[in-house]
């Protein structure tokens, strides 16, 4: 048994920098389109020269790939002379509160001093990219969080926003009271929970932000995935550590799904019996909801079992050492 996908695309995609982005970026363009890439780099993508500089850098890692890079910028208070220059070479904005996540120290501190650029946003049709979590208590954050999405989707109805990684029950309901919010879904939270990461020993490799929430929050993600909602796109969120940045005291968040994203997405789809709702999720829906037309590519793949390495240059992924089942021709 075969299936061919068109145009599959990452809306959500950590690639680093430097040696790191080298080694990760060629695992997600063999077999996406494109992908939509974060900003929260050491010194933050927030100006034209910092944009088309690591565009190039990802090209340059990528050069023996179909692929798109869909670029954002890191979210602070821009003018309109800015934005008119980037917003032609842009999807979006995003916008992390502050020290909320891996490098977001420079993010949003105050949410009542964001309107004027939400504003400028909404009127040039520039998409607002969203890392959803309050300061609260770990498990509550992203439920928190549905407070400010409100505010700014009743204050900016034309304003396309988008929830990154939601990992609970209660986004995923919140997504439909609004005709202007969609949302991305990982890889990893649609098949673990917090007990996976922490209910026997430790395992550093599953530990992310927003981190994996309880088997119902799981079970109402996986309904709105399998069942075909129009609104959620697929975002791996796949974010590469070093092996001393993962095993120490302090471990850094992230899940390094790239390298087996798109071959277990197909064995959980056809595990539910729904693999005619694959090719949405993982790319029609995007193109639909940020109208883009991604490059034309196509991927095959057949039910041949391979099984994952435990290491990919230093940086261990996802499912490290297990079979998947599906494999690309």
């Amino acid at each position: 048994m075969t299936i061919t996908i068109d145009a599959p695309l990452d809306m959500h995609l950590h690639l680093r920098e430097g040696d790191m982005l080298r080694l990760v970026a060629p695992f997600s363009a063999r077999h996406c389109a494109g992908a939509v890439i974060m900003p929260n780099l050491v010194d933050p993508i927030d100006s034209f020269e910092k944009l088309f500089r690591y565009r190039s850098e990802i090209l340059a890692a990528c050069q023996d790939h179909c692929f798109e890079p869909y670029m954002t910028l890191f979210f602070r208070a821009y003018r309109r002379k800015e934005l008119e220059l980037l917003k032609d070479h842009i999807i979006g904005i995003k916008l992390y509160p502050a020290g909320i996540t891996t490098q977001s120290e420079n993010g949003v501190k105050d949410f009542d001093a964001i309107e004027e650029t939400l504003s400028l946003m909404q009127q040039m049709k520039i998409p607002l990219l969203v890392h959803g979590e309050s300061n609260g208590f770990v498990l509550d954050r992203e439920r928190e969080f549905l407070v400010t999405y409100r505010e700014i989707a009743e204050s900016f109805p034309s304003l396309h926003i988008i929830m990154e990684h939601i990992t609970t029950a209660d986004a995923v309901a919140f997504l439909d009271e609004f005709e202007n919010v969609s949302a991305t879904i990982t890889l990893h939270h649609l098949m673990i929970t917090l007990d996976n990461v922490i209910g026997d020993l430790m395992q550093p490799d599953l530990f992310c932000k927003p981190v994996a929430k309880t088997p119902r929050d799981r079970e109402a993600l996986r309904q709105a995935v399998f069942g075909g909602h129009k609104k959620i796109m697929f975002g791996s969120d796949s974010a590469p550590h070093p092996r001393h940045k993962k095993e120490c005291i302090g471990c850094a968040a992230g899940v390094f799904s790239a390298p087996v994203a798109v071959e277990l997405l197909v064995q959980l789809f056809d595990e539910e019996g729904c693999l005619e709702n694959l090719p949405d999720f993982i790319s029609a829906n995007a193109r639909q909801r940020y109208g883009i037309t991604p490059p034309q590519k196509q991927i095959t793949l057949s039910r041949t079992p391979w099984q994952v390495p435990d290491d990919h240059g230093g940086v261990r992924s996802f499912y490290a050492g297990k079979t998947i089942n599906w494999s690309v021709v």
